[in-house]
C-alpha cells in the first residue's frame, strides 16, 4: 500500500522541567525518537535546557504554561487571577475551573504569554518555532484568542491543535483521562477558526485519518513510550510545587527507548 508522503515530527513537551528529564529527551533526540521539544519558560532547567538545545541544534519552540508553578512576568510580584494565594498556577483543572467561573482576566493571560516568549527569546536567542500550550491551555475558549493574537504579534506561524478523531474510543485510556482529552478535542476543534484568522498554521493530526494514526499506534505503542525521559524525584527541579504537581514515574529506570522502531515504523509509512 502507498502511503502519503508526510513529514512526521514527535515533540517532547516539559522541556526544561528538570536535569534528569532533560537529559532523557536529549537522549530521545540524538537517538533520532524525537525531532523537536518545547520548553518550559518557567522550568527551573531552562537555563540548562536552552543550552542543551543550542549545544545539539535542537529545534525548539515554547511550551507555554499558565498552570504549574510559578509566572515569569508581572504577576510574580502582585496579586493576579491566575495564581493561588501561595503564589503558584491554579492547576490544569483549577485553571480550567476559574476561566469557565469568569474569575481570569485575560488580559493577565496575555501579559504573562508575552513574558513567557521574552524569556524563551533570552534563554534562545531566537523566536520559537512553534508555540503550544501546558496542558492543552492555549485551546481553551477565550484563553485560545489571547494565544492568536500574542503568536501573530510575535511571528510564530505554528501552533499544536490537538483535535484527536477517535479518541473517545480508545479504550486503553482511563475513563477520567479519556474524559478530558474528549474536552480537549472539543476545545481544540473550536479554537481552530481564532488561530486560522491570524495566521497561525497547527503542526497536529487533525490532517491525517484515523486509520492511518491507527496504524502508527500499533507501531508505536508500548510501556516505554509513556515516558519520554528520565523520571524526576520530587526534590529536583520543578515548575513550582503549587497545584496539580507532575507525577514522579514508578520507576527510577524509566528512560527513553533508544531502539529504531519509532524511525523503522515511519519510514515504511512514507514519513520523513
Amino acid at each position: 500500500m502507498a502511503w502519503p508522503r508526510v513529514q512526521l515530527v514527535v515533540t517532547a513537551d516539559d522541556f526544561g522541567y528538570c536535569p534528569r528529564r532533560d537529559k532523557g529527551i536529549v537522549e530521545a533526540f540524538l537517538a533520532g525518537t524525537v525531532t523537536s521539544v518545547s520548553l518550559l519558560a518557567n522550568g527551573t532547567a531552562a537555563e540548562s535546557a536552552a543550552e542543551l538545545a543550542r549545544r545539539h541544534s535542537i529545534p525548539t519552540g515554547l511550551h507555554a504554561n499558565l498552570t504549574e508553578g510559578r509566572p515569569v512576568g508581572p504577576a510574580r510580584h502582585t496579586a493576579s487571577s491566575l495564581l493561588s494565594s501561595e503564589g503558584f498556577f491554579l492547576g490544569k483543572m483549577g485553571f480550567r475551573k476559574a476561566l469557565e467561573a469568569g474569575d481570569v482576566a485575560l488580559p493577565q493571560v496575555r501579559e504573562e504569554l508575552e513574558a513567557q516568549l521574552n524569556r524563551f527569546r533570552e534563554l534562545l536567542g531566537r523566536s520559537p518555532t512553534h508555540v503550544d500550550g501546558h496542558q492543552h491551555v492555549h485551546v481553551l475558549p477565550g484563553v485560545c484568542q489571547v494565544f492568536a493574537e500574542a503568536l501573530q504579534a510575535f511571528g510564530v506561524r505554528f501552533t499544536r491543535l490537538p483535535v484527536e478523531r477517535g479518541v473517545g474510543s480508545c479504550s486503553w485510556l482511563e475513563a477520567p483521562a479519556r474524559a478530558f482529552a474528549c474536552a480537549v478535542e472539543s476545545d481544540a476543534r473550536a479554537a481552530m477558526g481564532p488561530f486560522s484568522r491570524h495566521g497561525l498554521r497547527p503542526a497536529g493530526p487533525q490532517a491525517t485519518p484515523l486509520s492511518w494514526h491507527s496504524q502508527v499506534d500499533r507501531c508505536l505503542c508500548g510501556p516505554e513510550h509513556l515516558w519520554p525521559a528520565h523520571v524526576c524525584s520530587p526534590s529536583l527541579g520543578v515548575t513550582g510545587a503549587g497545584p496539580g504537581r507532575y507525577p514522579c514515574w514508578p520507576s527510577p529506570d524509566c528512560r527513553t527507548d533508544g531502539t529504531p522502531r519509532i524511525p523503522q515504523c515511519a519510514s515504511s509509512r512514507g514519513l520523513r
